[in-house]
């Protein structure tokens, strides 16, 4: 039997709304649900992982700080981030955690070649690299089998916010994005290439 992948873009959106709708749909899906992944951007927060440490916020903000049920430790989520949410049936693709993390990762380096930008993923630190800055972070929950959350690429957004962290969990990690590397797109077409590599890479 084949289970389509179905698209959904959300467009701008509050993390926890998005965050407590990944939750629903993963606590009521079956094995026969078929798998969705989600597009949108969100308004300005902080998340923290499940064993995140507090003390990764170096300051006090007027944004939002959020304990998550993810992965990982402190990022940052604001207008102009690509967030791309795969919510998928783990089991039914035989891929494990490391598996699917390795194909977020790749469809985002494969990405960034299109557009001339170099990239590269740590076996120590899950994300995505342009000359040891960060560009891209994921983080997962998998309940049942069933992954939900996923990845944040930084496209062309204030960067600012992230001064204010040791994003996730690294002292003095720099940040990038696109536009820094003089590529201007907006998120519909960002999504659409890591999109369609996902999927691709998902339904061998």
């Amino acid at each position: 039997m084949s289970f389509p992948t179905i698209l959904r873009d959300y467009g701008l959106q509050d993390y926890v709304d998005s965050w407590h709708r990944m939750q629903r749909f993963t606590t009521e899906r079956s094995a026969e649900s078929a798998d969705e992944i989600w597009i949108t951007e969100h308004s300005p927060v902080y998340t923290l992982g499940m064993n995140g440490k507090p003390e990764h916020l170096l300051g006090k903000t007027s944004i939002p700080v959020i304990n998550t049920d993810r992965g990982g430790q402190i990022t940052y989520h604001g207008p102009g981030q690509l967030v791309v949410y795969p919510l998928l049936n783990l089991n039914r693709l035989n891929l494990g955690p490391r598996q699917i993390v390795g194909i977020l990762e790749n469809s985002v380096i494969a990405t960034l070649r299109q557009y001339g930008i170099k990239a590269q993923s740590l076996v120590h630190a899950p994300g995505v690299y342009v000359n040891g800055k960060k560009i891209a972070s994921i983080g997962l929950r998998i309940k049942r089998g069933f992954c939900y959350h996923g990845l944040s690429i930084n496209n062309n957004m204030d960067l600012i916010p992230f001064q204010n962290i040791n994003p996730c969990g690294y002292t003095g990690l720099e940040i990038t994005q696109l536009a820094a590397y003089g590529v201007n797109i907006d998120n519909h077409e960002l999504a659409a290439a890591i999109v369609h590599k996902i999927i691709k890479a998902i339904e061998k």
